[in-house]
């Protein structure tokens, strides 16, 4: 870490010229040299303040690489700061007693004296010594906690793209296991639609492996995913399924998490009964809130199979991981319902350049 960032700084000089002058008319208004009795024009005040301000500051300047260097590393800095501080100090009271004394012999010519001049110039570059360092150490410590925060908010992004991979490597096996069953008896007994199925297969499976180390996608092309999976579900569970999609132009270039609808259709039918006489009735619908709701009517299985939390959890999980929202889940006697929040594109253009 760079410590002499404000000794350093390019516009030091300016700053310098502002203090020294900044302090020179606050002793002119106040009329201490009037006041002490001290025989001098004003130009020359003016100058020996600007060169006492500069000393110090370079005085400053010129050691600080030194001293970290020698007090290098976490536990050193509350040392290297405190006899950086004394260093300085020592210094510039040193450089301004030959000031003085030089200033008060070739200009004012006057005997070398410890009264005021000298107490009221050393008094000042106490106080300005102090307040440099004081300002460097406060830099110094909210460059350390800007660095600090920025090595929390790297840590988090890569612990959120780790979490996001992880949740993102459970959509694939629960897929293949589905549909890879059901393509091994169509391959028995009807080549023709096991065909079909396996065109259907890829394509489905093809926008997974496409789509699914995306954040977001748009509503649109998760609707048109839907076909061949409903073909796939219907190979599947033969007149035993019925899928609607009620979705307004307005809302389909808006964005939901991949894939999220594949999983929430496979949910539904992994928990309720299934047959030609009682189908099962799923409902996709975005036409009057920013929520997509898909709904199917409850006819659950008399023997519930042992859940492993993948499906809501996951689309859960990406949810408030990717855009801070969380998912709404309703259910009553006669339907389960599962909200998901739709992103407006802008919204998401706009956070992800």
């Amino acid at each position: 870490m760079n410590y002499s960032v404000f000794f350093q700084n390019k516009y030091r000089y300016w700053f310098i010229l502002a203090l020294a002058t900044y302090t020179y008319v606050n002793t002119a208004v106040c009329r201490v040299y009037d006041y002490f009795q001290m025989p001098i024009e004003w130009y020359q005040a003016y100058l020996s303040i600007i060169l006492i301000t500069l000393i110090t500051w370079e005085w400053s300047r010129i050691n600080q690489p030194f001293f970290e260097r020698w007090f290098d590393g976490e536990k050193n800095i509350i040392k290297r700061l405190g006899l950086f501080f004394v260093f300085g100090l020592l210094g510039s009271i040193i450089f301004t007693c030959m000031i003085v004394v030089a200033f008060e012999h070739w200009v004012l010519h006057i005997p070398m004296s410890l009264d005021n001049p000298l107490k009221l110039t050393l008094t000042y570059t106490s106080l300005i010594n102090l307040l440099f360092h004081l300002v460097n150490a406060v830099v110094f410590f909210m460059g350390k906690y800007k660095s600090k925060q920025l090595e929390a908010e790297e840590l988090l992004r890569m612990n959120t793209q780790a979490q996001l991979q992880s949740i993102r490597s459970q959509i694939n096996p629960h897929f293949l296991f589905n549909n890879l069953n059901v393509l091994s008896s169509l391959v028995l007994k009807d080549k023709e639609e096991a065909n079909s199925f396996i065109e259907a297969f890829s394509k489905v499976y093809h926008y997974i492996l496409r789509n699914q180390d995306k954040e977001l996608i748009e509503l649109q092309k998760e609707i048109e995913f839907l076909q061949p999976y409903v073909y796939l579900l219907q190979q599947r569970f033969p007149h035993s399924v019925e899928l609607k999609t009620e979705i307004d132009e307005r809302w389909k270039n808006t964005y939901v998490v991949p894939v999220a609808l594949q999983m929430l259709v496979e949910n539904a039918i992994k928990h309720n009964v299934l047959s030609s006489n009682r189908p099962l009735e799923i409902k996709i619908k975005a036409n009057g809130t920013n929520d997509l709701e898909i709904t199917n009517n409850l006819q659950p299985k008399l023997t519930k199979e042992p859940s492993s939390n993948i499906g809501l959890s996951n689309i859960s999980q990406r949810y408030e991981l990717i855009t801070g929202k969380q998912i709404k889940v309703n259910s009553n006697e006669k339907e389960f319902k599962v909200s998901l929040p739709l992103i407006e594109v802008n919204a998401y253009e706009s956070s992800n350049h």
